[in-house]
């Protein structure tokens, strides 16, 4: 089993670093400069307990990967870029690969399925960052995340069961589960505060806002009968690396490298969706991800209001 780990920033860059020193094969697929620093200095993980280069192989583009049986392709790009980077792959790749999306919200495996038979989901449990090209940082320890899998839509597997055993060697908690879509979804209601530490800034000062997006969420995931897991979480604490604490989340990073783009559309936007769906309002999640998406294009840095200031933003778009 070869892991071709497609978009390997952050999480991938992770997961891969990973499997590799425990003797996996492992191609990196990366662009720009993270790819020239990996191809030239190797990729250097930083963790709480040590920093490490690994010389893992990394291409520039799918079409750079020789694809052969047993190959399994990691989805780790953010899921705004999926769509491009999935026509890209389906136009290289044998149609019977496995293709297991490593990413955030529910809507990846849908696109995948749409083109490969054969999809997996991975529900992703790693605060992790990559802010540096070349450099990408790990922050639970003694396990680096969790990692659970299993065959999309439902079901367990010998593949599920082998990807979920590499994951574990590789210093992973991770299970095949039958259900992991509502895994995914219960860390979908965690996502939901990324647009916070975008709009509001990190730490607890967007608790309260975090919260009232949370529990949109909740209804709209019990008026669509989703029994998702509340709590999705594993046992390893989150620990500074090389004296810095983790500054944020995705959402958060991608605003500090000046992207353009985030997954808000995809993670509120899921739950704005499903709301309109079954009758459940969301003006909260709705704000949480106009604003972040308007604070992408723009450029802006995350922080962009006060608690009090996004209430009153909230209260003025209320219907009268």
């Amino acid at each position: 089993m070869r892991f071709v780990v497609y978009g390997a920033g952050a999480v991938g860059g992770v997961i891969g670093a990973r499997l590799f020193q425990q003797g996996h094969d492992v191609t990196l697929i990366a662009r720009g400069a993270h790819y020239e620093a990996v191809r030239d200095r190797g990729l250097r993980l930083d963790t709480p307990e040590e920093s490490v280069t690994v010389p893992v192989p990394v291409v520039d583009r799918p079409s750079a990967v020789t694809f052969r049986p047993g190959d399994v392709v990691l989805l780790t790009m953010k899921t705004q870029d999926t769509l491009p980077a999935l026509a890209e792959l389906a136009a290289v790749a044998p149609p019977d690969i496995v293709v297991a999306p490593a990413q955030n919200g529910v809507e990846n495996e849908r696109l995948a399925l749409r083109l490969f038979p054969h999809v997996y989901g991975v529900c992703v449990l790693l605060p992790s960052a990559f802010l540096e090209p070349g450099v990408v940082e790990a922050y639970l320890a003694p396990q680096t995340g969790g990692l659970d899998v299993g065959r999309y839509p439902e079901g367990v597997d010998d593949t599920a069961e082998s990807l979920a055993a590499a994951f574990a060697g590789a210093t992973f908690a991770s299970e095949a589960r039958p259900d992991v879509m509502r895994y995914k979804y219960g860390k979908l209601l965690t996502n939901l505060g990324n647009a916070v530490e975008v709009v509001i800034g990190p730490g607890e000062q967007g608790a309260d806002i975090a919260r009232l997006a949370r529990e949109e969420g909740t209804a709209c995931l019990r008026a669509a009968g989703i029994d998702a897991p509340s709590g999705v979480g594993i046992a390893s604490q989150i620990r500074p690396v090389r004296g810095r604490k983790r500054s944020g989340g995705s959402s958060y990073q991608s605003l500090q490298r000046g992207t353009g783009t985030i997954e808000a559309d995809y993670l509120n936007g899921e739950i704005i969706l499903l709301g309109r769906e079954h009758g459940v309002p969301t003006p909260v999640n709705e704000l949480l991800r106009r604003l972040a998406n308007r604070m992408a294009r723009e450029g802006r840095q995350p922080g962009l209001m006060t608690p009090e200031e996004f209430l009153a933003a909230l209260d003025e778009a209320a219907p009268r």
